[in-house]
């Protein structure tokens, strides 16, 4: 079982949502976020004041999936968030150690789904 984290630029999430359908990954966990990178924010003026902002309006998508699903799932997510610009986003994979659903009781792969 894997924990796959991503954060992509807001305006990517419908091109990210389809692409994990056409993958068959239906469950996530979507979140917005505040963030910077490379892309180092832009300048704006308030009221004649020269404001920086560096914390950019990025999308958070979670993604618990089976050791079957790491691999579409990630090619889904690169495939609907990528243009090729700087700030697309990061892709982040890793161990999950126990999953229960609530509903049942629940274990392990059985409980993602």
């Amino acid at each position: 079982m894997k924990l796959i984290i991503a954060y992509i630029q807001p305006e990517r999430l419908g091109d990210v949502k389809e692409a994990l359908y056409d993958a068959e990954v239906f469950k996530m966990s979507v979140t917005n976020a505040l963030g910077c990178g490379q892309q180092k924010g832009y300048h704006e003026t308030y009221r004649g004041t020269d404001i920086e902002v560096n914390l950019l309006k990025k999308v958070r998508v979670e993604i618990a999936v089976n050791a079957d699903f790491v691999e579409p799932t990630l090619e889904a997510i690169v495939k609907g968030a990528r243009t090729g610009n700087i700030g697309d986003g990061k892709i982040f994979v890793m161990d999950l150690v126990e999953c229960i659903r609530i509903r049942t009781g629940e274990k392990g792969s059985e409980a993602i789904g």
